[in-house]
């Protein structure tokens, strides 16, 4: 990932320029690896997140500040007490370092003014957040580390901050173009690596860049360029150098084929080709924001939804289990009529049969051939009494084929409906989601209720509210706002969707009366295929209808319905939001 020592450099730059002279009025520690300050600043309040994960290490400000536990860390306690009302003094970045160095003047219990730094290291499974007082002494951290965890740099109060060890690389900071090529060259590897392995602060994508612009892509050793490759290399690194030094960059960021966020850099990127799409971002913030967001929110909803996917992932084992034992008893009660022909053949024969017999050949006459089948029968019964037995064992496996069958089905539909909860959760975005799964999965048995005295169920968040063309397009965050949407709240003639035989959202185009395009139904149908499981799919079935034709079964699960005059389209998953 290209959160390198020289796009560290270019944030701290911008993070510098907009928090001098900030003051703290809150902050928040959401969980264990993250924190937000919000701040007041000339333009107005913001709010900062410092993350310490160790796949999104990262200091930018943020819109959708994470929800925050009832109770505060005792780190975050520490942090209100000695930063809020302090000023930011400035940010600024060790050499090139992938620390971001916040500097605040706080006030102690006396009333002097005092040096606090927030050391926030951006160093992949290595991240930090370290607290420091103005003598450069650990106060405390995110994450403490002793000497049981390392035998390299220990973070603990008390002691004295240490920057990372040095890494045996040339910075641009402290090395002119002329060394740093003569380094490369020395390396005797292929180019992309060799100006890895000697350049401090870049990451790959960089390294890889230089090589690509000098060579077009052809593998060639650093000791073996053309005097033309060699002079391409100069100018290549002297505008480095110049362009890290003088904060000449601009945030860009690589995009896949699917559109999904691949890498990022300080400079443009050419390596790719047609391949992949370079996007220049408003900001270094705004860039790391957009790119790690997403993840986070899978990751800090995964951490917290643990216990409910735990149960679903048991339950649905469960439930599968219980269909396949179903059908391979079904299967059994498929040879019934055999038994009602060994009944009918006794019943036919009783004057032949003699008592104690083990078996009897009788004539099949049912068989148009007329064989003879071996019946087998039970010598300590009369004939009679065998008959009896096989009419006994005939309709005792028909019930159970009609029992089975039932059983089956309703497995089947407990099975969707948890594929449906499993969809609804991987998609929950806050705690208060979390909480009305929760709270479903308690109506429907599936967990114990919390009983009274837990205290009262959070308001329900609304339903996801989209443009397309003008129209309002309403979706359902869980099964049962499904329900509430298309069931109450919906007009008759408003269009509902959902993708086709796929868990997902029910979605709603309020039509308000009128008769919507095709083109503004395949919008609203493409933000149902958003809000579903196929989600990351090429062409998605919608089902479309007017919410007169929907109805719920009597006794179904939540977010279950029937349809009918229905059409159906194919689209592309997307929001198409006009907001």
């Amino acid at each position: 990932m290209a959160l390198d020592g020289v796009f560290t450099r270019f944030l701290a730059n911008e993070l510098n320029q907009a928090l001098t002279g900030a003051r703290v009025s809150q902050i928040h520690q959401p969980n264990k690896d993250e924190l937000v300050i919000a701040l007041r600043t000339n333009d107005g309040g913001r709010k900062l997140l410092v993350s310490a994960r160790a796949n999104s290490p990262r200091v930018n400000f943020t819109q959708k500040a994470p929800e925050n536990p009832a109770s505060p860390p005792m780190l975050c306690m520490l942090l209100r007490k000695k930063l809020c009302g302090s000023k930011v003094i400035g940010v600024r970045q060790p050499g090139l370092e992938r620390i971001v160095l916040i500097e605040f003047d706080g006030v102690n219990e006396l009333g002097d003014h005092v040096k606090y730094t927030l050391a926030c290291e951006l160093m992949g499974r290595y991240s930090n957040v370290i607290f420091l007082d103005g003598e450069e002494n650990v106060i405390d951290a995110l994450k403490r580390v002793d000497a049981s965890m390392t035998s390299g740099r220990i973070v603990l109060p008390g002691m004295r901050y240490e920057l990372p060890p040095a890494q045996n690389k040339l910075s641009v900071l402290d090395h002119d173009s002329r060394e740093i090529v003569e380094r490369i060259i020395s390396e005797n590897d292929k180019l992309g690596r060799a100006v890895l392995n000697s350049v401090l602060g870049i990451s790959p994508i960089i390294s890889r860049e230089i090589e690509y612009r000098i060579t077009s892509g052809t593998a060639v050793y650093s000791d073996m360029l053309t005097p033309r490759s060699r002079t391409s290399l100069e100018y290549y690194i002297e505008k480095l150098v110049k362009n890290v030094r003088e904060l000449v960059g601009a945030p860009y960021c690589i995009y896949d084929e699917n559109g999904k966020p691949k890498d990022m850099s300080f400079t443009d990127i050419s390596q790719y080709g047609t391949l992949y799409t370079v996007k220049q971002a408003e900001s270094f913030s705004q860039l790391l924001e957009s790119f790690y967001s997403e993840r986070d929110r899978a990751e800090r909803m995964r951490a917290k939804s643990q216990d409910l996917l735990r149960l679903l992932t048991n339950a649905s084992e469960r439930t599968a289990r219980k269909i396949n034992t179903q059908k391979a008893e079904l299967e059994k009660c498929a040879d019934r009529e055999h038994l009602r022909i060994c009944g009918d053949l006794i019943q036919a024969n009783l004057f032949r049969i003699e008592k104690g017999a083990p078996f009897a050949d009788l004539e099949n006459f049912y068989d148009e051939t007329g064989a003879l089948l071996r019946v087998a029968l039970d010598p300590s019964k009369s004939p009679s009494q065998n008959a009896q037995r096989y009419y006994k064992e005939y309709r005792k496996a028909k019930t159970a084929e009609h029992v089975l069958k039932e059983q089956i089905e309703q497995a089947r539909l407990d099975l969707e409906y948890l594929d449906n909860v499993f969809d609804a959760l991987s998609r929950a975005e806050s705690e208060r989601e979390l909480a009305e799964i929760r709270s479903e999965l308690a109506q429907t048995g599936y967990i114990k209720s919390s009983g009274k005295g837990k205290g009262k169920e959070p308001k329900p968040l609304p339903p996801f509210e989209f443009s397309a063309d003008g129209y309002r397009v309403l979706v359902g965050r869980n099964n049962r706002q499904n329900d509430e949407l298309t069931l109450k709240k919906a007009s008759k003639n408003d269009i509902w969707l959902h993708v086709k035989d796929i868990p997902g959202s029910h979605t709603i185009l309020v039509t308000n009366g009128e008769k919507p395009s095709d083109e503004t139904i395949i919008k609203a149908a493409r933000i149902a295929a958003y809000h579903s499981k196929a989600r990351e799919s090429s062409q998605v079935p919608v089902d479309y209808t007017l919410v007169k034709n929907v109805s719920k079964p009597q006794g179904a699960r939540p977010g279950t319905v029937i349809f009918k005059d229905n059409r159906t389209v194919y689209v592309k998953p997307g929001t198409d939001s006009d907001e």
